[in-house]
């Protein structure tokens, strides 16, 4: 990789952690205030690319985030290109907003003692989209989503999602966590919470934890209990985890912080001022932890047959 290309991807991460720590700084956590639209129609999901594919990583923290900055209802994203074949535009004046691309390319190179090899050189880069609340001509508002007739449908789809995992959920007692030492999740009743999507919304924390096991994703939890970076960087991972979880199961999670999570904001200040690509990494973390739950449910074709 060039100097030119190493510098460029630092100002990604620079620019991009930069807003995530001004955010976090205000107490806010960029990653649930989404779900705190006032159209009560609009859909609960990741942000959406203009063929409905979901984003992915920290481009779902980006886009969000510019969502509630600047209210847009929409969760579907475009760029002007998309726009125009699609016979629309966006509206004069519009700024857009910067979305990563991460990948990579094989390049040929000959090593010092002649020998052919091939090397996977890894490159990121920006480039800009529009909500399609700033664009106009489209053949219908991509964010008119008739609303759920029985928002409990939506908890009991997520409770066989959570069964499909075959983790081990205990309930009782009055905390909520991940037991590592001996694989099982421990959740209070049901009753205990404030309502049911605040249950799912801790659910889906825990069990991105459940996936750091060493015969699951495998992700060193042996220095969580004592090093204080460490648990931060592992509860950020959960707390992108259940967000991410929480909008493809379509539940509203828990928009008040949970106690115990209060002490973890300046924890993860202090990573993100001290490691320009901690967020994405957790990002990209979380987003593995998903991939994974989502991997352990049964082909429709099964259940069917079930």
């Amino acid at each position: 990789m060039s100097t030119q290309q190493s510098n460029q991807r630092s100002d990604i991460y620079s620019r991009i952690t930069t807003k995530i720590i001004a955010d976090l700084e205000q107490g806010v956590r960029p990653w649930t205030r989404p779900w705190t639209t006032k159209d009560a129609t609009a859909e609960v999901s990741r942000p959406l690319r203009h063929n409905g594919q979901a984003y992915t990583g920290i481009n779902i923290l980006l886009l969000w985030s510019e969502a509630i900055a600047r209210g847009f209802a929409s969760s579907t994203w475009m760029t002007f290109r998309q726009a125009k074949e699609l016979g629309a535009a966006v509206r004069k004046g519009e700024t857009g907003t910067t979305v990563v691309f991460a990948s990579s390319f094989i390049r040929a190179e000959t090593t010092e003692t002649g020998a052919e090899i091939e090397r996977d050189i890894p490159f990121l880069k920006t480039y800009t989209v529009f909500n399609t609340d700033q664009i106009t001509g489209l053949d219908r508002p991509t964010h008119c989503i008739a609303p759920v007739e029985d928002p409990m449908s939506r908890i009991g789809n997520a409770g066989r999602f959570f069964a499909n995992t075959g983790a081990m959920i205990r309930h009782g007692g009055s905390a909520a966590y991940y037991a590592a030492a001996r694989d099982y999740i421990q959740m209070p009743h049901l009753d205990a919470f404030r309502d049911d999507a605040s249950f799912v919304a801790i659910l889906s924390h825990e069990m991105t934890h459940w996936t750091a096991a060493p015969r699951r994703l495998d992700r060193d939890l042996s220095r969580y209990a004592k090093d204080q970076s460490e648990r931060a960087r592992e509860e950020l991972i959960a707390e992108l985890g259940s967000c991410f979880l929480c909008a493809d199961l379509g539940i509203v999670p828990e928009l008040e912080p949970r106690p115990d999570h209060a002490s973890y904001l300046d924890g993860w200040l202090e990573v993100l001022g001290n490691d320009k690509r901690a967020i994405f990494s957790a990002a990209a973390h979380a987003q593995r932890a998903v991939d994974y739950l989502h991997d352990l449910q049964p082909d429709l074709n099964e259940e069917e047959a079930a």
